[in-house]
């Protein structure tokens, strides 16, 4: 039986491309470079915003991208709840999951202030045992520290856990730490993507993930 359940936030929890799309896009345009169409961001988001800004504007140097890295924060921090929210179903799976006593936790490459913030907003009336963002110091997913870091704050066999996420970043991360993968197919990533990643299992829609309470890595 698992008794944590980790999710990536951007595209698993929620969605949030429309907001960090604009904060992006602002960005850019603060320093006169020309945006981008809003779902063109789910192929760039993932791997933490210095990254999102490279991909943004691929020519920009690195004093440049530290720039634009400082507007996005300015604007993200102060509207990135103002279009984001949970994909239909992952309230009620989350409930589902305190029923049965399975723990929740986020580990996300998005930075931790916003992470913090954005659990905070959209899901006030759930507890989390940790919610991990990127930090100062820690590799950025695939890399398995945030999930390592996690499982010390809240101790369970590396059976007893599933990682939820949209990207083969995650399904990596997971096989990694060496825990049960799931890919969602709501999410900013194709099924292709999930399936070359080897996911342990792709779900369609949040109710599936409790089909998977009782299997075991």
């Amino acid at each position: 039986m698992k008794r944590l359940a980790i999710f990536d936030l951007d595209g698993t929890l929620l969605n949030t491309i429309t907001d960090l799309g604009k904060a992006c896009n602002y960005a850019l345009e603060t320093l006169g470079f020309a945006p981008h169409p809003i779902q063109a961001y789910a192929y760039m988001v993932g791997n933490g915003v210095r990254n999102l800004m490279k991909k943004a504007q691929q020519d920009a140097d690195e004093e440049t991208i530290d720039i634009l890295l400082e507007h996005f924060k300015s604007y993200y921090n102060e509207h990135c709840l103002d279009s984001t929210k949970p994909y239909p179903g992952i309230n009620e799976l989350l409930t589902k999951l305190g029923e049965k006593d399975v723990a929740l936790a986020v580990a996300s490459n998005k930075y931790q202030e916003a992470t913090e913030k954005i659990i905070a907003g959209c899901f006030p009336d759930f507890k989390f045992v940790a919610v991990e963002g990127q930090r100062e110091g820690r590799n950025r997913k695939p890399d398995p520290s945030i999930l390592f870091s996690i499982l010390e704050k809240h101790p369970v066999s590396k059976r007893e856990v599933m990682y939820i996420g949209d990207s083969g970043v995650d399904i990596e991360c997971a096989k990694r730490a060496c825990v049960e993968s799931i890919g969602v197919s709501w999410g900013f990533r194709s099924v292709g993507e999930l399936r070359r990643a080897n996911a342990d299992y792709i779900v369609s829609h949040p109710a599936e993930i409790l089909e998977h309470l009782d299997d075991l890595y």
